[in-house]
C-alpha cells in the first residue's frame, strides 16, 4: 500500500485517488499549497481487474473497495471531506485508476500474439481483439469510471508518465494507452495529456520529468505540470 498524501488547512479542491502516478501529483499540490484530499490507495495492478463493489442496499450511491487498507483510506478522505458517500462529493475527482499502460503492456502476457520475429504486430495492435483484451484487463477501472460518471461526478484524468519498463513492451503500451483514453473520454472523463509538453521525438518521457533512479514514475517538476493543468481547468 502506497502513502497517502492529504491536505485540508483550506477547503479542499478536488479528491484525489489513485495508484502510485498520483504521488507525483499530491506532492507537487502540497508543494504549491493547493488544498486538497486524497493520495494513492494502491499499486497500478491493483486497479484493473475488479476492484470495488457497489452499495446495492441504499441509494446514496456509495462503493466498497475490496482491499481492505484500500477501503480504509477512501473512508477516512471522504470523512475529511465530511460528505458520506461518493455521490455528496461536491469537488471535483482526480482520479488515475486503470491508466497503468505498462503493467497492461507486460511482455508475457502477448507472447501469444508475436510475429517470428519476436514483435507484437501492428495490424494486430489495431484490431478489434486487441482492443476487447484491453478493455477486459482494465474491467475494473473502466466500471469505476462508468459508476462516477453516473454518479454525475466531474472526474480528471491524468495520463501517466510515458516510460516504459523492461518488462513491458512499448508497442503494446502506446496501443493499450490509446484505447484506454478513449474509453475513459467516452466515459466523461477529462483526460490531463501532457505528452506534448514531456516526450521526446521517440514518444518517451524525457529525463527532466523522471523519477531518478525509478523506471515508471514522473517527478516533482512532472507534478507540477499535472498541478499546473488543474488548475488551468478551474480547479
Amino acid at each position: 500500500m502506497t502513502t497517502q498524501c492529504s491536505t485540508t488547512t483550506t477547503p479542499a479542491r478536488f479528491l484525489l485517488l489513485g495508484d502510485s502516478h498520483a504521488g507525483c501529483v499530491g506532492r507537487a499540490a502540497q508543494a504549491a499549497d493547493l488544498p486538497f484530499v486524497g493520495g494513492p490507495v494502491g499499486s497500478g495492478r491493483d486497479f484493473l481487474g475488479p476492484f470495488f463493489d457497489t452499495d446495492t442496499d441504499t441509494d446514496v450511491g456509495d462503493l466498497t473497495f475490496r482491499e481492505a487498507g484500500t477501503q480504509r483510506l477512501y473512508r477516512e478522505f471522504l470523512d475529511t471531506l465530511d460528505v458520506t458517500a461518493l455521490a455528496g462529493l461536491r469537488v471535483p475527482l482526480v482520479c488515475t485508476f486503470g491508466l497503468s499502460a505498462h503493467t497492461v503492456a507486460t511482455r508475457q502476457n502477448w507472447d501469444l500474439y508475436r510475429d517470428p520475429h519476436g514483435t507484437v504486430p501492428e495490424l494486430f495492435l489495431r484490431s478489434g481483439l486487441f482492443a476487447d483484451l484491453v478493455r477486459a484487463t482494465a474491467r475494473g477501472a473502466l466500471a469505476f469510471y462508468d459508476h462516477a460518471a453516473a454518479l454525475g461526478l466531474r472526474v480528471l484524468a491524468p495520463l501517466p508518465p510515458q516510460r516504459v519498463p523492461g518488462m513491458s513492451d512499448p508497442d503494446v503500451f502506446f496501443a493499450a494507452q490509446h484505447i484506454l483514453a478513449d474509453e475513459l473520454t467516452a466515459r466523461g472523463a477529462e483526460l490531463v495529456d501532457l505528452r506534448g509538453r514531456v516526450t521526446d521525438d521517440t514518444g518517451l518521457q524525457r529525463a527532466a520529468f523522471c523519477q531518478p533512479d525509478d523506471t515508471i514514475h514522473g517527478n516533482l517538476a512532472f507534478g507540477r505540470l499535472v498541478v499546473s493543468e488543474l488548475l488551468d481547468r478551474g480547479l
